[in-house]
């Protein structure tokens, strides 16, 4: 027997959540038509949907793109520095695409690495994640070329499956997926399902060796990475980029250091005081971007730095994203 839900009975778990004082993390719909996520505010009706695309990602709700780390106050001689409170609020995130919940045990060691980040680690502790299942996977997503699927569980408390499009398959997978379904859910025969596996673009043990031996390689200078305008879209809508700067805002008397997010393909990210920068051209950004993705960063934490979501080649205004310069390499 399997648990189901009904569509109704999510929406009145969610104002539930919301009265006890948890924030409910949603896809939305804009004025636009562009899906992002947003916090419910009991408003605008969330997007239950399994094929849905939202241009933005859960990874705000972990690693917001702006945030306060400490303030600091001067009195004459006497400078006073204080702490941020780290997050304190239990949060719960509905209807995540499966390929952004998986993004976030990836990048969980990152920020427990060298340095124990408690602003993303407390976020991380208070928030369950429930994906709902993808039902039309479409010609950007590569979730299977990097050993994932439309309904892979990495990352997800709870995943819904659709049943029709009012009624959902229910499996917890976690206590903190138990805990928020227990008494929510119906006993039936019915089980949900998911679309079809995108087809698999490259082998990704071969595409990390072709990338270790072709460093130098002229393909950077030409197509496609010559289309990059450097925009920064790419790493704002991915799941899993994480570059950020630190900078000082208000006055030498009272201010605060925040971090902020930041691009490896912004010109500046590497430019130096002294006017040299180490990557000269876009090219160079585009190969720090796989290298980093499919090279450096699973020789250091065992994962590949990307889940295959395609959010880049869809927001991308050259229609480049990571895709189609893996494909190149592939071949």
């Amino acid at each position: 027997m399997s648990r189901i839900i009904t569509r109704e009975q999510l929406l009145q778990l969610m104002n539930a959540l919301r009265a006890g004082g948890s924030l409910v993390g949603v896809p939305v719909r804009a004025d636009n038509g562009d899906a992002f996520y947003q916090y419910f505010d009991g408003q605008v009706e969330p997007l239950i949907a399994p094929t849905v695309f939202p241009v933005t990602t859960i990874k705000e709700f972990f690693f917001p793109k702006t945030e306060t780390l400490y303030t600091f106050k001067r009195e004459g001689a006497s400078v006073t520095v204080s702490d941020a409170v780290p997050f304190t609020k239990p949060q719960v995130i509905f209807c995540a695409r499966p390929c952004e919940a998986a993004a976030i045990p990836i990048i969980d060691p990152l920020f427990a690495w060298d340095y124990q980040d408690r602003f993303y680690q407390s976020r991380r502790e208070m928030t369950t994640i429930v994906t709902l299942a993808c039902a039309a996977p479409d010609k950007n997503c590569f979730c299977t070329s990097v050993g994932l699927s439309p309904d892979t569980t990495n990352g997800a408390d709870a995943v819904l499956l659709s049943v029709d499009n009012d009624t959902f398959e229910v499996r917890c997978l976690t206590e903190k997926g138990e805990k928020l379904f227990d008494g929510k859910t119906t006993e039936s025969d019915k089980t949900g399902s998911f679309g079809q596996n995108p087809p698999i673009q490259f082998d990704a043990a071969e595409l990390r060796e072709r990338l270790q031996k072709t460093f130098a390689s002229p393909l950077y200078a030409d197509e496609p990475s010559v289309r990059c305008v450097g925009c920064g879209a790419c790493a704002f809508v991915c799941p899993t980029c994480h570059c950020f700067d630190m900078v000082d805002t208000g006055s030498v008397n009272d201010g605060r250091k925040v971090r902020n997010w930041d691009s490896c393909q912004f010109k500046m990210f590497t430019h130096h005081a002294s006017g040299h920068n180490p990557r000269r051209d876009q090219g160079e950004r585009q190969r720090q971007r796989v290298q980093h993705k499919f090279v450096i960063y699973p020789e250091k934490f065992d994962h590949i730095l990307c889940t295959g979501c395609g959010n880049c080649t869809r927001s991308c205004i050259c229609e480049l994203g990571i895709l189609p310069v893996l494909k190149v390499i592939a071949k």
